[in-house]
């Protein structure tokens, strides 16, 4: 039985494809701090987007390693964690991931990024580049 049609999808496409990434980045005393966000596929990357002055934009300047998977929108994960690096964006690619947020998450997107820009300003929030680690 030919079973090509049905390709499953590799680790960044599903997770570009899914609602919630749980990105995992990690304390100076290596503890791991979980939190669910939105995000967006970025070629052969992921992108993210969050408050500039956040927790974990100062956990990933410091350390860019985490882990990324699949979670429902409290943070619970829905498959496997997988190792990633992690780096904070310019503008240009956060206005970018902006953008592609407001195209996938619709109304909800674009009330959300409004309401930001309006709390924070326009350079109130920041991209994070997430590439995946090769296994192996």
């Amino acid at each position: 039985m030919d079973d090509s049609s049905h390709q499953t999808q590799g680790p960044l496409e599903s997770l570009g494809a899914g609602k919630y990434l749980l990105i995992t980045s990690y304390r100076k005393n290596g503890t791991g701090v979980p939190t669910p966000v939105w995000v967006v596929r970025d070629g052969d990357a992921l992108g993210v987007w969050t408050v500039a002055d956040s927790w974990k934009v100062k956990r990933i300047r410091a350390r860019g390693d985490v882990l990324v998977g699949p979670c429902d929108l409290r943070g619970r994960p829905t498959g496997d964690q997988i190792p990633a690096t992690a780096e904070i964006c310019d503008e240009p690619t956060s206005a970018r991931y902006r953008r592609l947020i407001a195209r996938k998450y619709g109304l909800t997107g674009r009330l959300t990024l409004l309401g930001s820009r309006l709390r924070r300003g326009a350079n109130g929030t920041v991209g994070i580049r997430v590439t995946l680690t090769p296994a192996g």
